[in-house]
C-alpha cells in the first residue's frame, strides 16, 4: 500500500487568513492505562515554505523504531512545539472528551509559554469535533479537519511529537508496574495486558471507569 506523504496545502491557504497555525493531535485516547496526550506544533508562513521533514507521517504510519528521529526532525522544523496531558484519574473524573480538551488546552498553553500569541493563531485540530474551545481559558479560533493527521504536515508533526512523548512515559511506568508490559503495549488492550489485569487487578494508572475487562484486544 502506498502511503501518501502529508502536505502543507491547507496550512498555506489558512495562513493567508492568520499569522500562525497551532496544529493539534491526540494520542492515547483508546488506551486502558496511562494519560491521554495532545501534541502541539506551531507553523508560520515562513515555515510553510520549508520542505516537509523526511519521513514525516501521522504517527500511526511511522514505525516505533523511526518515530524518535522523525519527532526530532519535526520539532526542529516547526517554530514551537509541546505536549499537553490529562491523567487517567482526570479521564475517570470528567470523561474522555473533556480530558482531551484539558490535554489540548495544556498543549496550547505549552506553546504560549514559549511566546506564541493565540490571538494571532488558528488552531488546526484533527478530527470532526472541537474539544478544546470550551476548556481553554481564552477564546480560540478552531478549525477541525478530518484526517488532518494524515494530510496536513503540521498536524502530522504534532502527532508524532505526542506519540513519542507518551510512549516514553509509558515505558517509564513499565519499570514501576512491569507485569502489565507497558513498554510493549503502551497501555493499550493487548492480550498480555488484559491477562495481567485479570490476575493483578488495576493499577493507579488504569482508567478505572472504563469497562476494561470487556475492552477489545488491539494487539
Amino acid at each position: 500500500m502506498t502511503v501518501i506523504a502529508p502536505k502543507l496545502t491547507l496550512e498555506r491557504r489558512l495562513l493567508s487568513e492568520c499569522e500562525l497555525i497551532i496544529a493539534l493531535d491526540e494520542v492515547g485516547r483508546g488506551a486502558l492505562a496511562g494519560p491521554v496526550a495532545v501534541g502541539a506544533a506551531v507553523m508560520d508562513a515562513a515555515g510553510s515554505r520549508r520542505r516537509v521533514p523526511e519521513g514525516l507521517r501521522d504517527s500511526k504510519l511511522v514505525t516505533e523504531k523511526r518515530r524518535p528521529e522523525v519527532a526530532m526532525r519535526a520539532a526542529a522544523w516547526v517554530s514551537a512545539s509541546g505536549v499537553g496531558w490529562a491523567s487517567a484519574a482526570e479521564i475517570d473524573e470528567v470523561g474522555i472528551m473533556r480530558a482531551l480538551g484539558l490535554a489540548a488546552s495544556r498543549a496550547v498553553q505549552s506553546v504560549v509559554d514559549q511566546g506564541v500569541e493565540v490571538e494571532n493563531a488558528l488552531v488546526l485540530l484533527d478530527g470532526n469535533h472541537d474539544y478544546v474551545s470550551r476548556v481553554h481559558p481564552v477564546p480560540l479560533r478552531v478549525r477541525s479537519q478530518v484526517k488532518a493527521d494524515r494530510d496536513c504536515a503540521s498536524v502530522s508533526a504534532a502527532s508524532v511529537i505526542a506519540k513519542v512523548a507518551r510512549d516514553a512515559y509509558m515505558t517509564e511506568l513499565h519499570d514501576e508496574h512491569p507485569d502489565y508490559q507497558w513498554s510493549r503495549n503502551k497501555g493499550y488492550a493487548s492480550v498480555e495486558h488484559r491477562d495481567a489485569i485479570r490476575t493483578l487487578g488495576l493499577s493507579p494508572y488504569h482508567r478505572a471507569s472504563w469497562a476494561i475487562a470487556d475492552a477489545p484486544t488491539l494487539f
